[in-house]
C-alpha cells in the first residue's frame, strides 16, 4: 500500500509512520534523506539537485519527482511505502499524479492547533546529554535539571511559541488545502488524535485497513 500521512507539526505523523512501517513491513521515504542519498551517489539527478541547492534555491518538483520514482522502484517499496515530508503542496501532489505514482490512501491526523502549541512548546531537552522532557506529560524531576546526568534542560528554538505559531500558519496556508484535493478524489482518511499516543495508532492502523 502506498501511503502519504498529513497533519501539522508536532501532529504525531512521525510515531505514527513508525507504527505503520512496522505493522506492514513498508518503508518511510523522507524527500530529504533521499536527496542526500542521490547527491552522496552522484547520480545524474543528484548532480543536478545539488547545483540547486548550492546555489541556496530550491529543487524544482520535477526532479525530487524523479529521484522518488527511482526511490520506490526497490524492491523494498514492492509492497508499498509511506511518503514523509512530501507532497506539501497542491502543485507537488498534482506533479506526482501526472508522473504516475500511484498513492493509494492519504491518512490525515487531526489535531487541534492550541493542543499542538502545548504539546511542542512544554517539550525540554537537555543540553549534556539530549535526553528529552515535557513540563506536563513527563517532567524531570527537578524543574530545569536532567534526570540523568544532572545537565540543564533547555526549550529548544523550534519549540518556542512564536516559532511554533509560524510552523503552524505556513502549514495551514500550504499543505492543508492537499486534504480537500485528496478527499475530492476519495483517497482522504482522517484520523482525531487522542490523548493517549496508543489510541490515535489504533485508529491510524485501522484508516490503513479500512475499506476503500
Amino acid at each position: 500500500m502506498n501511503l502519504i500521512l498529513l497533519g501539522a507539526p508536532g501532529a504525531g505523523k512521525g510515531t505514527q509512520a513508525e507504527v505503520i512501517c512496522n505493522t506492514l513491513h513498508i518503508p518511510a521515504i523522507s524527500t530529504g534523506n533521499i536527496l542526500r542519498e542521490a547527491i552522496k551517489n552522484q547520480t545524474a539527478l543528484g548532480l543536478e539537485a545539488k547545483t540547486y541547492m548550492d546555489g541556496g534555491k530550491l529543487v524544482p518538483d520535477e526532479i525530487v519527482i524523479n529521484i522518488l520514482r527511482e526511490r520506490i522502484s526497490r524492491d523494498d517499496c514492492k509492497n508499498g511505502f509511506i511518503l514523509d515530508g512530501f507532497p506539501r503542496t497542491v502543485p507537488q501532489a498534482q506533479a506526482l499524479d501526472e508522473m504516475k505514482v500511484a498513492i493509494d490512501r492519504v491518512i490525515d491526523i487531526e489535531v487541534p492547533d492550541e493542543k499542538i502549541m502545548a504539546r511542542l512548546s512544554g517539550r525540554r531537552v537537555c543540553e549534556s546529554c539530549g535526553a528529552s522532557y515535557h513540563v506536563d506529560y513527563k517532567p524531570s524531576k527537578e524543574p530545569g535539571v536532567c534526570d540523568a546526568c544532572g545537565g540543564k534542560t533547555v526549550q529548544r528554538k523550534d519549540d518556542h511559541p512564536d516559532t511554533i505559531k509560524e510552523r503552524l500558519r505556513v502549514y495551514h496556508e500550504q499543505t492543508e488545502p492537499l486534504k480537500d484535493y485528496y478527499y475530492a478524489i476519495g483517497k482522504l482518511f482522517v484520523v482525531e488524535g487522542q490523548e493517549e499516543v496508543a489510541d490515535t495508532t489504533a485508529l491510524t492502523l485501522k484508516a490503513v485497513n479500512a475499506e476503500a
